[in-house]
């Protein structure tokens, strides 16, 4: 079956991925290994990890193990030598497949998840990344317990009744105590288009 088969689109990925790439080039340290959570269709790691310097290593990672193929699929038709082959991550389990990386990086996740995901997802990181690595989310967030924008709040009644379990989270309320207890210092919030945000934890 050629790759073409295998590779899945999400929309989404086109619509932000530039954005989401100067925000990467700006916080993600030069070299080493840097892990994306829940990389879908692998999309972002095709598209960005080219453009990033060859000595940081992309590794993409997603719960659903039949994402695997799409993901490996996209790195292949990118030609990108950085892209490692994709592995199988729940980052509720207790114990990852990777015991170190100097970075860590989630687009839209933490909204489309039950909280235990991103109970999970946090701690990960705080066991995981060495001092002052950085922790990277991209999203639409709560502040203060409001939404930044009308259309954030019907997305979020959306996601609700689909799944409970689901919902826009609140940065300051709910994933700041999250990444404190995990050793994660706040250090930078970046405004990005369609009213999402993308937060960078780093570890202390």
């Amino acid at each position: 079956m050629p790759d073409t088969d295998l590779r899945r689109h999400a929309p989404a990925t086109l619509r932000n991925r530039d954005a989401i790439l100067a925000v990467l080039e700006a916080e993600l340290p030069p070299r080493g290994l840097l892990l994306e959570i829940a990389s879908g269709t692998g999309e972002h790691a095709a598209f960005m990890a080219p453009k990033l310097p060859a000595a940081l290593r992309w590794q993409p990672s997603d719960a659903d193990v039949s994402q695997l193929a799409s993901i490996d699929a996209h790195a292949r038709a990118a030609a990108a030598a950085n892209i490692a082959a994709a592995i199988q991550l729940d980052v509720t389990s207790a114990v990852w497949p990777i015991g170190r990386a100097d970075a860590l990086f989630a687009a839209n996740v933490v909204h489309i998840a039950p909280w235990a995901v991103a109970e999970g997802l946090l701690a990960g990181a705080g066991r995981l990344l060495g001092k002052g690595a950085p922790l990277i989310l991209y999203g639409p967030f709560k502040r203060d317990g409001r939404h930044t924008a009308p259309s954030n709040a019907a997305f979020d009644d959306g996601l609700r009744a689909r799944d409970a379990g689901w919902g826009v989270r609140c940065l300051d309320t709910e994933l700041v105590p999250l990444a404190e207890r995990a050793g994660l210092t706040r250090a930078t919030v970046h405004d990005m288009p369609a009213n999402n945000l993308a937060v960078v934890w780093r570890k202390a």
